[in-house]
């Protein structure tokens, strides 16, 4: 089978936003913390267009990838490259992972990249993914941290003022250890990543891709006539201020938390070797 590269199937054709194009520079950080091994068993929380899942399927050349996600648009597009790359290891369910019922005990590795921050209860959704994982099983998450230490988040910040729950929901590092502590995870731990996020080489294109991320779809499309004008005037003016040589950038900050999924109880069988 042919290889087909990602760039062959460009946004501007499904009208999705980039998510893999603005997160590049993180997703070095990510793929090194996920540290996939050969034989793995992964599940990708938020997978999106999949690029993380296909990832951790051509890493787990003995194991296996699923990637979660509720967007049918996205993962169809995760699908057609997924079997244009020959990836057979790697398959995708459309569901909400705080109430999908995954197999009992059953993945090494849950990765999300900043796919779990949207859960509107978050203790119930990582006690549902802890279920899916053996004891002693690892969870690699890229999350923001607070708004104020991301740039982007200045554009159209009304937005990010009413839209709940918020991109920054896992931001306070007590909060976060509290959540995945009562979901059953242990030995929880904060990396700090600071990296800018990539909108395109030059404003005008960095404009029409950001009018392909659904916050900014919904919120124009509620916003009137008068205020949508003035809304594409900022976002067009934010996007200007932040354009380089390089493209269009803005600083951001991110935390990638581990943790382990709390071991068996001896007394009642032993953890599977890790």
């Amino acid at each position: 089978m042919t290889v087909t590269s990602e760039a062959e199937y460009p946004t501007r054709h499904t009208e999705l936003f980039d998510y893999d194009a603005e997160l590049r520079l993180y997703n070095e950080h990510f793929r090194a913390a996920a540290r996939v091994g050969s034989g793995d068993r992964v599940l990708d929380i938020g997978c999106g267009t999949g690029q993380s899942t296909r990832e951790a399927g051509r890493a787990a050349v003995n194991g296996s990838a699923v990637g979660v996600d509720v967007s049918a648009r996205m993962l169809e597009r995760a699908r057609r490259l997924s079997d244009a790359q020959g990836l057979t290891n790697v398959t995708y369910q459309q569901a909400d992972a705080q109430e999908h019922r995954f197999p009992a005990a059953h993945f090494d590795l849950c990765i999300s990249r900043f796919g779990a921050m949207f859960f509107a209860d978050p203790v119930a959704a990582f006690t549902n993914i802890g279920r899916a994982l053996r004891p002693g099983a690892r969870l690699v998450l890229l999350v923001w941290q607070d708004r104020d230490t991301n740039g982007w988040a200045s554009v159209l910040p009304e937005f990010h003022a009413t839209h709940s729950p918020a991109p920054f929901s896992l931001a306070d590092q007590a909060t976060t250890k509290g959540i995945l502590a009562a979901a059953g995870f242990t030995e929880i731990d904060f990396t700090d990543v600071r990296e800018p996020v990539y909108y395109g080489p030059d404003t005008a294109t960095a404009f029409a891709n950001a009018l392909h991320l659904w916050e900014l779809k919904d919120l124009l499309a509620n916003a009137g006539a008068a205020k949508t004008v003035q809304a594409r005037a900022r976002l067009h003016a934010a996007l200007a201020a932040h354009t380089t040589d390089d493209g269009v950038f803005f600083g951001s900050r991110a935390w990638i938390i581990t943790a382990r999924r709390r071991p068996a109880d001896r007394r009642h069988g032993s953890a599977r070797a890790l």
